[in-house]
Protein backbone atom coordinates (compact mmCIF):
# COMPACT_ATOMS: atom_id res chain seq x y z
CA UNK A 1 0.00 0.00 0.00
CA UNK A 2 0.94 3.37 -0.49
CA UNK A 3 2.32 5.47 1.95
CA UNK A 4 -0.93 8.59 2.61
CA UNK A 5 -0.17 12.08 1.07
CA UNK A 6 -1.07 13.39 4.90
CA UNK A 7 1.14 13.99 7.37
CA UNK A 8 -1.05 12.23 10.14
CA UNK A 9 -4.40 10.97 10.73
CA UNK A 10 -5.68 14.02 12.88
CA UNK A 11 -4.02 16.02 9.62
CA UNK A 12 -6.30 13.86 7.20
CA UNK A 13 -9.30 14.08 9.53
CA UNK A 14 -8.98 17.95 9.72
CA UNK A 15 -8.41 18.24 5.91
CA UNK A 16 -11.39 16.31 4.55
CA UNK A 17 -13.82 18.31 7.45
CA UNK A 18 -12.33 21.44 5.55
CA UNK A 19 -12.69 20.57 2.40
CA UNK A 20 -14.60 17.16 1.32
CA UNK A 21 -17.48 18.46 3.53
CA UNK A 22 -17.52 22.09 3.98
CA UNK A 23 -16.85 23.22 0.46
CA UNK A 24 -19.39 20.35 -1.05
CA UNK A 25 -22.62 21.41 0.08
CA UNK A 26 -24.20 18.17 -1.10
CA UNK A 27 -21.92 16.46 1.84
CA UNK A 28 -22.13 19.77 4.04
CA UNK A 29 -25.70 19.45 4.62
CA UNK A 30 -25.65 16.00 4.88
CA UNK A 31 -23.57 16.46 7.87
CA UNK A 32 -21.28 13.80 6.60
CA UNK A 33 -18.31 12.82 9.52
CA UNK A 34 -15.15 11.31 8.25
CA UNK A 35 -13.89 8.67 10.98
CA UNK A 36 -10.47 7.55 9.49
CA UNK A 37 -9.01 8.31 6.16
CA UNK A 38 -5.40 7.01 6.18
CA UNK A 39 -3.01 5.37 4.12
CA UNK A 40 -5.99 3.68 1.89
CA UNK A 41 -8.59 2.91 3.92
CA UNK A 42 -11.37 5.51 5.09
CA UNK A 43 -14.73 5.54 7.16
CA UNK A 44 -17.00 7.89 7.30
CA UNK A 45 -20.37 8.24 9.11
CA UNK A 46 -23.94 9.34 8.47
CA UNK A 47 -27.08 10.18 10.97
CA UNK A 48 -30.13 9.74 9.23
CA UNK A 49 -32.87 12.40 8.96
CA UNK A 50 -36.32 12.37 7.32
CA UNK A 51 -35.53 14.15 4.48
CA UNK A 52 -33.33 11.49 3.24
CA UNK A 53 -35.30 8.81 2.79
CA UNK A 54 -37.63 7.41 0.04
CA UNK A 55 -41.26 6.37 0.55
CA UNK A 56 -40.72 3.75 2.16
CA UNK A 57 -38.64 4.80 4.68
CA UNK A 58 -35.43 3.47 3.36
CA UNK A 59 -32.09 5.81 2.77
CA UNK A 60 -32.90 7.23 -0.03
CA UNK A 61 -30.36 5.39 -2.70
CA UNK A 62 -28.75 8.57 -3.97
CA UNK A 63 -27.51 8.54 0.10
CA UNK A 64 -26.07 5.10 -0.06
CA UNK A 65 -24.43 6.36 -3.31
CA UNK A 66 -22.90 9.53 -1.97
CA UNK A 67 -21.47 7.45 0.81
CA UNK A 68 -20.15 4.64 -0.84
CA UNK A 69 -18.33 7.51 -3.45
CA UNK A 70 -17.14 9.62 -1.18
CA UNK A 71 -15.69 6.58 1.02
CA UNK A 72 -14.52 5.03 -2.39
CA UNK A 73 -12.74 9.35 -3.17
CA UNK A 74 -11.76 9.68 0.63
CA UNK A 75 -8.95 6.28 0.80
CA UNK A 76 -8.02 7.14 -3.08
CA UNK A 77 -7.38 11.03 -1.74
CA UNK A 78 -5.41 9.45 1.24
CA UNK A 79 -3.02 7.67 -1.21
CA UNK A 80 -3.30 10.29 -4.21
CA UNK A 81 -3.92 13.83 -2.77
CA UNK A 82 -6.66 15.60 -4.74
CA UNK A 83 -8.93 13.50 -6.48
CA UNK A 84 -12.17 13.03 -8.35
CA UNK A 85 -14.42 9.89 -9.44
CA UNK A 86 -14.09 8.51 -12.79
CA UNK A 87 -16.96 6.10 -12.22
CA UNK A 88 -18.48 3.73 -9.97
CA UNK A 89 -20.72 0.82 -9.74
CA UNK A 90 -22.60 -0.07 -6.74
CA UNK A 91 -24.88 -2.73 -5.47
CA UNK A 92 -27.79 -2.39 -3.15
CA UNK A 93 -27.33 -5.73 -1.11
CA UNK A 94 -30.56 -5.06 1.50
CA UNK A 95 -32.75 -2.09 2.09
CA UNK A 96 -31.07 1.03 4.32
CA UNK A 97 -32.94 1.09 7.33
CA UNK A 98 -31.49 2.44 10.62
CA UNK A 99 -30.50 5.67 12.21
CA UNK A 100 -26.75 5.66 11.03
CA UNK A 101 -24.89 5.03 7.63
CA UNK A 102 -21.25 4.01 8.04
CA UNK A 103 -19.10 3.60 4.53
CA UNK A 104 -15.81 1.92 4.61
CA UNK A 105 -13.50 2.50 1.62
CA UNK A 106 -10.26 0.31 0.69
CA UNK A 107 -7.69 0.99 -1.69
CA UNK A 108 -7.08 -2.11 -4.00
CA UNK A 109 -4.75 -0.85 -6.62
CA UNK A 110 -3.43 3.11 -6.63
CA UNK A 111 -1.56 3.75 -9.78
CA UNK A 112 -0.13 7.29 -11.27
CA UNK A 113 -3.50 7.90 -13.57
CA UNK A 114 -6.13 5.95 -11.15
CA UNK A 115 -6.53 4.23 -7.86
CA UNK A 116 -9.29 1.64 -7.79
CA UNK A 117 -11.20 1.30 -4.83
CA UNK A 118 -13.79 -0.94 -3.10
CA UNK A 119 -16.79 0.44 -0.45
CA UNK A 120 -18.92 -0.58 1.67
CA UNK A 121 -21.82 0.68 3.39
CA UNK A 122 -23.85 -0.53 6.12
CA UNK A 123 -27.27 1.04 8.31
CA UNK A 124 -27.04 0.86 11.75
CA UNK A 125 -29.12 1.45 15.31
CA UNK A 126 -28.47 1.56 18.53
CA UNK A 127 -28.73 -2.09 19.74
CA UNK A 128 -28.98 -3.71 16.51
CA UNK A 129 -26.46 -5.41 14.33
CA UNK A 130 -25.11 -3.44 11.33
CA UNK A 131 -26.70 -4.27 7.75
CA UNK A 132 -24.23 -4.30 5.26
CA UNK A 133 -26.47 -2.13 2.88
CA UNK A 134 -24.57 -1.78 -0.21
CA UNK A 135 -21.17 -2.59 -2.05
CA UNK A 136 -19.27 -0.68 -4.60
CA UNK A 137 -15.83 -0.52 -6.71
CA UNK A 138 -15.00 2.83 -8.12
CA UNK A 139 -12.37 4.13 -10.03
CA UNK A 140 -10.40 7.24 -8.31
CA UNK A 141 -8.85 10.11 -10.65
CA UNK A 142 -6.08 12.01 -9.39
CA UNK A 143 -6.21 15.46 -10.17
CA UNK A 144 -2.71 16.74 -10.35
CA UNK A 145 -3.32 19.07 -7.66
CA UNK A 146 -1.62 18.81 -4.61
CA UNK A 147 -3.81 20.05 -1.62
CA UNK A 148 -2.13 22.47 1.01
CA UNK A 149 -1.65 20.30 4.13
CA UNK A 150 -0.50 17.09 2.76
CA UNK A 151 2.74 15.86 1.99
CA UNK A 152 3.86 15.46 -1.73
Amino acid sequence: MSASRFASPEDSIAYMKKVAVARSGFSAWLDVEPVTVWEGESELLLVMRPEMTQHHGYAHGAIVGLMADNACAWAGASVAGDVVTGGYTIDFLRPAKGERLRAKGTVIKAGKRQVVVRADVWAESDGEEPVHVAVAQATIVPTGIVPTGIGA
